[in-house]
């Protein structure tokens, strides 16, 4: 086998560092500071905790996603959406693939809702730690939330120049991020390495044992540590499995040394303000504020990383067609996965001030957070049982379910949260759910509602009004959905309008259930002076479509396209009328030149 250069797999490792881990990286600034607020931390229950922390993070990070959902892939690309692809490929049309569609549709939403909240808690509790700093003790949580906020907006404005920019940082800056937290908790466990026995199951199962069903519910801030696990595959089209994979095994390593390092701490000093910085100071007061400055710079890579991907999951649903059309600016000349979509970045940057003051505390958000996580999770243990059922790995079934019955635990764990602040998890995904049912339903509505000719019927009228001679010089493009179904508004500036060039060229995209790769071909003599051009390209594929008309001799002197004037008194299709206003056409998308652009408008009633 190959063996990878020392450089490409160091260069790999320090890449997913920056891009990958920053969720879960900095989930230790917060996660035992909330178990230990609501769980006395007497030595049983620190065993306890510090082991449920170490299966937690190895059964739903390490076994779901670095083993199982990583060896399930489209061209390296992974995600709730790729899923869904492989799964439709497996199965037979009918209410399975409803329910499959359905689920993909919950676990995109979730995923999106998980977007607000994570740079919200991150920021917010790496600001906190300014308390901690000598003289600043009587900060009031109002500046903090100012600070956190600010960060925030400078954030979010410079999304627009692309990650790529700045990515070359992210790496060095995790590897010094981990590297600490590794110090950090060495230091720390050096005073107690008893602690490091909890790494045995025993120690969780007294734990439930002693604490019955209230130890239960503390699976619901557990979870807090596996936060940012779903990333490992989200992301895996940016990296490659390998370099993840690898860079896991040393971040995991990092964030249990730490745990532990946390819960010697507690075991020593008790509880505290927040245990991550506490142990800090404890250990290297003169270290305190450089750490608190590195701690600020990860959750702000982590919040960096988590917007990406929303931008990669929202590109996906446009191009699988269950997402509006909306502007996306590409910002690198050499990654496909490196956009921006302002409408997205603007409306994430309201959605996390908001939250930050609606819960004013990082604790406050803790009882939010986990249940978009944990839905996530079991939607995708789900759908990988499904897959590996219909395949030829079916050996790995029995462990995917078993990593499904453990998400589906936490989940129910996270109930309890829904009462305490967890209902905006709900609120949040709401919006995007529903956008994608009302999207994806008024569609098939529309579609129905057009009642579109077929092309041989077509082909009847155009011949005769062709044979006139009275034809404009030049070449037109039509923009239509496939080649054998003919649009109303092509059926009205052809037959009824007579608006007839020299060379009709009709041109059709398709979206393929691959990520990657575009295939092209010009079907010539469909008729007489009527051409088609017929794309097929992957749904993470970012298409120059002018560049592909030049390749073929190309040169139109118009481009027309239709536009639906939506009339119903139906509530919901109003809804999707207004979505379509608000969201480009279809030619805006693939940026099209405006000049030639002529839009046809078809009123259609719903």
């Amino acid at each position: 086998m190959k063996q990878d250069p020392p450089e490409s797999f160091l260069k790999g490792v320090i890449k997913s560092f920056g891009l990958v881990f920053g969720d879960i990286g900095t989930s230790p600034i917060y996660t035992l500071t909330v178990i230990f607020a609501l769980t006395p931390p007497t030595p049983a229950n620190i065993m306890g905790i510090l082991s449920l922390v170490f299966w937690t993070m190895t059964i739903l990070v390490s076994a779901e996603y670095a083993w199982l959902a990583m060896s399930l892939g489209r061209k390296g690309e992974g995600g709730t959406i790729v899923l869904k692809e492989i799964l439709a490929r497996l199965m037979k049309p009918g209410r399975q693939i409803a329910f499959v569609g359905f689920l993909s549709y919950v676990g995109v939403s979730l995923l999106l809702g998980d977007g607000v909240i994570t740079p919200a808690i991150s920021i917010l509790s790496a600001v906190e730690g300014m308390i901690l700093i000598p003289g600043l003790e009587q900060l009031r949580q109002e500046t903090m939330i100012l600070i956190a906020a600010a960060i925030a907006v400078v954030l979010f404005i410079f999304q627009y120049k692309g990650t790529d920019k700045v990515a070359g940082a992210f790496g060095p800056i995790m590897v010094v991020w981990f590297s600490a937290l590794t110090l950090s908790g060495l230091v720390s466990i050096a005073a107690h390495p008893e602690l490091v026995k909890a790494a045995s199951p025993w120690y969780a199962a007294q734990f439930f044992k002693e604490n019955g069903f209230a130890a239960f519910f503390v699976l619901s801030e557990v979870i807090l540590c596996a936060t940012g696990g779903e990333a490992l595959y989200a992301d895996m089209g940016h990296l490659g499995r390998k370099p993840i994979v690898r860079a896991w095994c040393i971040a995991f390593c990092a964030l249990i040394i730490n745990y532990f390092g946390q819960g010697a701490y507690v075991l020593s000093h008790g509880t505290g303000k927040n245990l991550l910085f506490g142990m800090v100071q404890w250990e290297a007061p003169v270290l305190y504020v450089p750490f608190l400055i590195l701690t600020i710079m990860a959750t702000i890579i982590a919040s960096q990383a988590l917007i990406s991907g929303v931008f990669s999951v929202i590109y996906q649903g446009i191009n699988t067609r269950i997402m509006p059309l909306l502007k996306v600016d590409y910002t690198s000349t050499h990654l496909k996965s490196q956009i921006y979509i302002g409408a997205v970045n603007w409306s994430l940057l309201l959605a996390v001030v908001f939250i930050m003051l609606v819960f004013r505390k990082s604790e406050n958000l803790a009882a939010a957070y986990g249940l978009a996580v944990t839905g996530t999770m079991t939607i995708t243990g789900i759908m990988m049982t499904k897959i590996f059922s219909h395949t030829k790995k079916k050996w790995k079934v029995p462990f995917a379910l078993l990593v499904t019955v453990v998400d589906l635990a936490f989940f129910v764990a996270c109930l309890n949260k829904i009462p305490h602040g967890g209902y905006w998890s709900i609120i949040l995904a709401t919006i995007p759910f529903l956008t994608i049912l009302i999207w994806t339903y008024g569609q098939r509505a529309l579609y129905r509602a057009l009642k579109p000719l077929d092309l041989e019927t077509f082909l009847l009228s155009y011949e005769q009004i062709y044979a006139r001679g009275i034809n404009i010089p030049g070449t037109a493009l039509f923009f239509i959905k496939e080649i054998p179904v003919i649009p109303p508004y092509l059926v009205h500036n052809v037959i009824r309008s007579n608006i007839i060039y020299e060379r009709n060229i009709l041109v059709s995209i398709l979206r393929t259930d691959e990520p990657f790769g575009v295939r092209y071909k010009m079907i010539e003599g469909i008729g007489t002076g009527l051409d088609a051009f017929e794309i097929r390209a992957g749904y993470m594929e970012v298409v120059d479509i002018e560049k592909l008309f030049q390749k073929h001799g190309i040169r139109e002197k118009v481009i027309f396209y239709g536009i639906e004037d939506i009339v119903t008194n139906n509530p919901v299709w109003r809804i999707f009328g207004v979505i379509k206003k608000l969201t480009p056409n279809f030619v805006q998308f693939y940026k099209l030149p405006a000049g030639k652009l002529q839009g046809s408008v078809t009123r259609v009633e719903m």
